[in-house]
């Protein structure tokens, strides 16, 4: 079924979600994570685990194929991590349930870090996203410029997760036809404007869990249900409902 069918139907249903970013594979989640999974899947959110060292990346993908539909995983090594992890990922990419890469990236925010690991990793993840035709999940923190300047020429797309650049950064990256993520960091950051400006057909969801928890949210840890809160701001900046483009844009992105 492509993904316009996927939306039709969804019409005809109650609304959907995609978390695009979520941590269930973390061990956060060690002793609840598989009901936290079937109550998302009864309120029609579905999610993408993102790795972010070989181990959870692998955890990501032991979850998701115990689910026939509704449950993914990306497979990354997150920057703050290039100094202790290897990159090879052959043995998970045999998974159907994988649909991206990532997340990788760049993060300048704590002092010593290691800028050129951390580029030769991100270029490590690009090059891997390039040749199995999977989009890339970026993480960019401290460091849009540099993040730019690498994704530039490359023949990749994919999502700026947990985006937080400025106006001009983001007409940057919207016309290398990246999608931008929000998540609960919109409660905590002014980023109207920057929602106001990114096309609707570009804007996807996550929640980073278990960070950012929305407020009002039921728990200090933040699970895919916070994705509901982060979906009824956006749109109440829009001033309109835009969740059904939203879920499509998660399934034409991730080719679910």
């Amino acid at each position: 079924m492509s993904y316009q069918e996927k939306c039709f139907f969804r019409e005809l249903n109650m609304t959907k979600f995609i978390d695009t970013h979520t941590h269930l594979n973390f061990k956060d989640f060690e002793k609840d994570r598989f009901s936290i999974i079937e109550n998302c899947l009864l309120n029609q959110i579905l999610m993408i685990n993102v790795g972010t060292t070989f181990n959870n990346s692998k955890t990501a993908v032991l979850i998701a194929e115990k689910y026939a539909y509704g449950v993914y995983a990306s497979l990354g090594i997150h920057p703050l991590n290039v100094e202790k992890e290897e990159f090879d990922f052959k043995e998970l990419l045999e998974s159907k349930k994988v649909v991206a890469i990532g997340e990788t990236g760049l993060d300048y925010f704590y002092e010593n870090f290691n800028k050129e690991k951390q580029k030769k990793y991100f270029l490590k993840h690009i090059e891997l996203a390039e040749k199995i035709d999977l989009p890339l999940i970026v993480h960019s923190r401290k460091a849009f410029e540099d993040t730019y300047e690498i994704l530039k020429d490359k023949n990749v797309k994919g999502v700026l997760h947990c985006f937080t650049g400025n106006l001009n950064y983001l007409k940057r990256f919207l016309d290398l036809g990246f999608y931008i993520g929000f998540n609960g960091i919109i409660f905590k950051m002014n980023l109207d404007k920057i929602i106001e400006n990114t096309p609707k057909d570009r804007i996807l969801i996550e929640t980073d869990c278990p960070y950012l928890t929305p407020p009002l949210f039921y728990e200090e840890r933040n699970n895919p249900l916070g994705v509901k809160f982060v979906m009824d701001k956006i749109n109440e900046i829009k001033g309109e409902d835009i969740s059904k483009e939203v879920y499509c844009n998660s399934l034409k992105l991730f080719k679910i």
